[in-house]
């Protein structure tokens, strides 16, 4: 009767012992433990992070609910000294999966956003904004002739291999892989459907790009853009120089100019289409995806000539004839003068 009373016993208490470590493992390693708010829905740690610094950021940023349990899992998962770098979620995580990531690197993708950008410095310094590259990185390539034959470019037509778009990468990944990704999008992008209309033009992917770049700075009205390209096509087949004022100012290194003078227009550049005949050497900006199909899907008219809208309301009006065009650039510069004289009135 003793020992089954004792076997009894021993029951109960392995039975207590086991339901006490598993509702301690309950709450150490299974059970959320995160807030997650907005900005700081990643925990990034970089090849500098100590535990220490991670333990202390996420304290500060208020994302940890309970320390005791995820100073213990931490000991459990020996993350000091074993974390390793990259971005990773909180959300909806528990410390034991939480640190199971951070030790293995089983990151969490970012968004990568690429849109909106004019220079290769812009492109480098959004981009190591995103993810864990250094600027100085993504310039050396984009200016590296080497590095580009492989994707069929050079450091004039480089922008051209990136599509404004979102993409998912790794935040570690590297400059390497970034361009190899850029590639594969790019590829994509490229359907057959495109490079038909390309060629039909005729103007290959990248001279597509070229002239986008163009009509992107013209005008910031869609419907204005496939007009814009058709103008421009007209005179390429007709060995006419572009004579467009967004070249010449790219030339001068100076987007804010408002009124391209006479004087900008000789400036000896190959990107100034006053001067030289055809394309320039590249993209003066990069073009968004419906810049590039408002070239593929130009409008077939027989515009050579446009000209701002007396109006100043960023439209356009559009001619065939030189002698047309001239009336409309009469009227333009003399409501542009009267807005000149009306500013400085209120400015004095």
């Amino acid at each position: 009767m003793k020992l089954r009373k004792l076997l009894k016993i021993s029951a109960i208490v392995l039975l207590f012992v086991v339901l006490t470590c598993f509702v301690l493992s309950y709450f150490v390693i299974v059970k959320d433990n995160f807030s997650v708010q907005q900005g700081n829905e990643l925990i990034y740690i970089d090849k500098n992070t100590t535990f220490a610094d991670l333990k202390e950021d996420m304290l500060q940023k208020g994302v940890i609910k309970n320390r005791l349990t995820f100073e213990i899992c931490a000991k459990i998962f020996r993350a000091d000294g074993h974390i390793k770098i990259g971005a990773y979620s909180v959300d909806g995580l528990s410390n034991g999966k939480f640190f199971n990531n951070i030790t293995k690197q089983r990151q969490t993708p970012v968004k990568l956003k690429i849109n909106n950008i004019r220079l290769k410095q812009q492109l480098a310094a959004k981009i190591s904004k995103q993810v864990n590259i250094d600027s100085l990185d993504i310039i050396n390539h984009l200016n590296d002739g080497v590095f580009l034959q492989k994707y069929g470019l050079n450091p004039q037509t480089a922008i051209s291999l990136f599509i404004p778009n979102t993409y998912e990468v790794y935040w570690t990944v590297s400059s390497e892989e970034l361009f190899d990704k850029m590639k594969a999008a790019n590829t994509v992008f490229w359907t057959e459907k495109r490079l038909k209309q390309a060629a039909e033009i005729p103007l290959t992917p990248v001279e597509v790009s070229v002239l986008a770049s163009i009509v992107e700075e013209e005008t910031n009205k869609k419907y204005e853009k496939p007009i814009i390209a058709g103008l421009y096509i007209n005179r390429l087949r007709q060995n006419m120089r572009l004579q467009a004022d967004p070249t010449a100012r790219f030339a001068f290194g100076d987007f804010g100019i408002t009124q391209v003078l006479y004087g900008y227009l000789k400036i000896d550049s190959p990107y100034n289409t006053y001067i030289y005949g055809g394309l320039p050497p590249g993209p003066i900006r990069m073009p968004s995806i419906e810049g590039i199909d408002a070239v593929l899907n130009y409008d077939k008219n027989n515009y050579l000539f446009m000209c701002a809208k007396p109006e100043l309301n960023g439209e356009h009006n559009f001619s065939q004839t030189y002698s047309e065009h001239q009336l409309y650039q009469a009227k333009y510069h003399k409501a542009y003068k009267e807005w000149k004289m009306k500013k400085e009135m209120i400015n004095n």
